[in-house]
């Protein structure tokens, strides 16, 4: 049986509005929580067995048939985790605490997870991506699911780039954060200390002539991906062993970052199948 609670009608309760600050960064970052809202992304952290606080549902409509399965399990969080609360709620509370214009009839209150530094110096996880300055929501969202779906082994997110646990990054993500560790980190030194540890470090660059199919990503390289506009600042761009180019063959000027990132990607998971057959 679920940990069902008694319902909530009340949208000054100080829970329910504790939940609505989890709109505004700051709070998120305080509180170490973060909102899902929708029944993918509920069912998709459910299914991870990633850490929950609540689930929140529409008491008329109830608990969502996709996310039943999920609230009769005892083995849906992690090792010693809390299991989450399923706390019916009234629409009013649920639109409050929704981020979209048409809410969702359920969200759920997640714990936020950094994963440790360490594990991005592995030498047999895939590639890590690092951001730097990548502003868009969807664009991150997008780069976190690319890095889920190829086996790379981490995602960094540096100074200036869009906040993972912002409604829309989520959202892009479309689940394949639960999937991969993400951690937050001021690049420079991460990047030295990668460079003494002999990690090879690529970056995009329009400028560059060596062609990305003719480098060898099959191991764990560092793949630097840059701001929109301005592509990588320079105190990140002197790290770079290996500027590389995506050929085109087509008439464009260029490639959306988030699309970049996933023909690195892409290319780096297809040299590692090839050596392995």
């Amino acid at each position: 049986m679920p940990n069902l609670e008694p319902a909530l009608a009340s949208l000054s309760n100080p829970r329910v509005k504790g939940w609505a600050k989890l709109s505004e960064r700051k709070y998120r970052q305080r509180e170490g929580r973060f909102k899902l809202e929708g029944i993918h992304l509920v069912a998709e952290a459910l299914a991870a067995g990633w850490p929950l606080e609540c689930v929140v549902f529409d008491e008329g409509l109830g608990i969502p048939e996709e996310l039943i399965g999920y609230a009769d399990r005892a083995d849906v969080v992690d090792a010693g985790a809390t299991l989450p609360a399923w706390i019916p709620a009234s629409p009013d509370i649920i639109a409050k605490c929704s981020e979209t214009e048409t809410p969702q009839p359920v969200f759920a209150v997640a714990l936020r997870k950094q994963a440790e530094p360490e594990w991005l110096f592995r030498q047999d996880g895939g590639p890590v991506v690092l951001l730097d300055g990548v502003q868009d929501p969807g664009n991150v969202g997008t780069i976190v699911r690319s890095a889920a779906a190829s086996g790379a082994a981490a995602v960094v997110l540096g100074r200036g780039t869009a906040d993972l646990y912002n409604a829309k990054t989520l959202r892009s993500t479309m689940g394949a954060l639960f999937y991969i560790p993400v951690l937050e980190a001021e690049l420079p030194s991460l990047l030295s200390e990668a460079k003494e540890r002999g990690i090879p470090l690529f970056g995009t660059s329009l400028r560059a002539s060596e062609s990305c199919y003719d480098c060898d990503l099959s191991g764990s390289p560092w793949l630097l991906m840059g701001n929109e506009g301005s592509g990588l600042s320079p105190d990140v761009m002197e790290f770079v062993d290996r500027p590389i180019i995506i050929p085109m063959t087509g008439r464009t000027e260029s490639l959306n970052v988030a699309m970049a990132a996933t023909a690195l990607l892409f290319e780096a998971q297809r040299q590692r199948l090839a050596q392995s057959n």
